[in-house]
This record gives structure tokens, sequence and C-alpha cells, in this order.
């Protein structure tokens, strides 16, 4: 009996490395892209793009509340979120909600002044490889949370996908602009960034007063 308890926590132990890695895997990378987007988004004048790097960039501040709650749940198990992790998903929120009002003011003002992007080609690059990437993190974060029977690591992998959602935007407006040359196309993107944006900030708050993840395939 205590050789398969002993098994068993070197199975769970070993799991919670790559749910860790995959934590680090998803920060570094949103850290990337939003370097990446930022500089791009200023260089073609695509407020999309743009708006895209900046959402990654509070996705890092995600990111770091989630590396830390699956250290804490390597150590005791404890599903609830802690202090650390309830303050990072409020700071998020916060972030989130400054994101959204930068993104409609700038998209209104762009729509009016006729705004156009000198190229969108980066934004379609950049989202393309944003959804492999996503795609490949939620396979895996939803294989090892049910290895773990993890609540919060499957949580954690359903949230993850609005990062496609966002990316199919972008993708979606920057290949819009490129076939039609109309401008707007790139603002109405931003918008559509705006309001996913926005909705990232009310799950934040949600999940810091306690109340259950919307982004559901295993928040129950």
């Amino acid at each position: 009996m205590s050789t398969l308890t002993f098994g068993l926590a070197q199975k769970n132990n070993t799991l919670y490395k790559w749910a860790s890695l995959l934590a680090l895997i998803t920060i570094f990378y949103n850290i990337l892209e939003g370097i990446v987007s930022v500089y791009f988004g200023l260089e073609d004048g695509t407020i999309a793009l743009f708006g895209f790097g900046l959402d990654s960039f509070v996705e890092v501040i995600s990111g770091v509340g989630i590396w830390h709650m699956v250290r804490r749940l390597r150590q005791n198990g404890n599903e609830n979120p802690d202090i650390f992790e309830r303050q990072a998903l409020r700071i998020t929120g916060v972030a989130f909600y400054l994101l959204t009002t930068g993104l409609i003011v700038t998209s209104a003002v762009n729509l009016y002044q006729g705004h156009k992007p000198e190229t969108t080609l980066w934004g379609i690059i950049i989202s393309v490889v944003s959804i492999l990437t996503m795609w490949a993190l939620i396979h895996y974060k939803i294989k090892v949370g049910r290895q773990l029977n993890s609540h919060a690591i499957l949580a954690d992998a359903a949230c993850t996908k609005v990062c496609i959602q966002l990316s199919l935007i972008l993708l979606l407006a920057s290949a819009g602009y490129e076939l039609t040359g109309i401008g707007g196309i790139d603002s109405i993107g931003a918008a559509g960034i705006a309001w996913l944006s926005f909705r990232e900030g009310r799950e934040a708050f949600h999940k810091a007063a306690g109340k259950a993840c919307g982004c559901q395939i295993a928040c129950n």
C-alpha cells in the first residue's frame, strides 16, 4: 500500500512540474507576443494589433497568478485562491477595464478620422502563431488537469480559450483589411478585442470574489 501511495505521489509531483512549466511558457510567450505586437502595431498604425499586444501584457499578470496557484496546489492541494491570487485577479481586472476604455475611444477616433493602417500583414502572422500556440497549451493543460483531477487547472485551460478568440478577431480584422483596404475594419477589430477584454476583466473580478468561473469546461 505504501509503495502504491509513493508511486501516486511521484506521478502527481511530475504532473505538477508539467503544470508549472505550462504556466511559465504561457507567461513568457505572452511577454514575447506583447512586445512584437505592440512594436508592429505602432510601426504599421494598426490599433487592432496594438490592442492585442497590450492584452498580452495583461495576460502576463494573470499568468503569474496561475503559476503561483500551481505551486500552491502542489504544496497543499487547496483549490481555493489565496490572497496573492485574488490580488493578481483584481489587478488583472482593472488592467482589462482600462484597456477596454482605451481601445473603444481610440477605435471611435480612428473610425471618425478614417484612419488606415500601412499594412496588417503582421497581424495575420501573429494571430496564426497565437492560435496554434494557445491550442497546444490548452490541450496539455486539460491533459494535466484531468490527470490531477484539478478543477483549478482545468478552469485555467478553459479561460485560455479566450486567447484563441482574441487571435481570431485579430486574424479576421487583419485579413479583412489586407483584402479590402477598408480602414474601418481595423478599428472594428480593435473594438472586438475591447469587448473580449471587458469580459476578461469582469471574469477576473468574479473569480477574485470567489464566484464560479464563466469560461467553463470544468469550473463547476
